[in-house]
């Protein structure tokens, strides 16, 4: 049972430090990242099962992590007013083509990251857009005139 509590605390720490690292961040990964999030993962392995290495303790960790996004999901699709707790929010970064500076420092975010992605998209200026849309995965919408 000591098991199923570990993994309820570290996927209850996980949740809010990925919520508080943001989504821009999780969306555009580097290398480094990468290779941060194994060795996160191996550490939290380690804190949750206590170098418990037997089939029982992997499977109880496993399974426990499985029903607990499978409850998030479920949460979310029944109570409406969990979704922006538990998936977060769009938020509008560009409207009429005015860069919404507010919500970009919400987001921790830059100009010049939004040109990036609206060049990504084949949008010239932000001139051309009538509003872009940060979405809860990360990405980038884009309206245009």
């Amino acid at each position: 049972m000591d098991l199923v509590f570990r993994t309820v605390y570290v996927f209850v720490l996980i949740f809010v430090v990925t919520r508080a690292v943001g989504r821009r961040e999780l969306s555009s990964m580097e290398p480094f990242d990468m290779i941060l999030l194994v060795v996160i993962g191996d550490l939290v392995q380690q804190g949750v099962t206590q170098s418990d290495y037997s089939l029982t303790g992997a499977t109880t960790v496993i399974s426990t992590i499985a029903l607990l996004t499978v409850f998030t999901a479920w949460l979310s699709f029944r109570v409406r007013r969990l979704r922006p707790l538990l998936e977060g929010e769009p938020v509008v970064i560009v409207a009429e083509g005015r860069v919404l500076d507010r919500n970009l420092r919400r987001q921790r975010m830059t100009r010049e990251e939004v040109e990036a992605e609206a060049r990504l998209q084949q949008i010239d200026s932000l001139d051309d857009v009538r509003f872009a849309v940060l979405e809860t995965n990360g990405q980038i919408s884009f309206a245009t005139s």
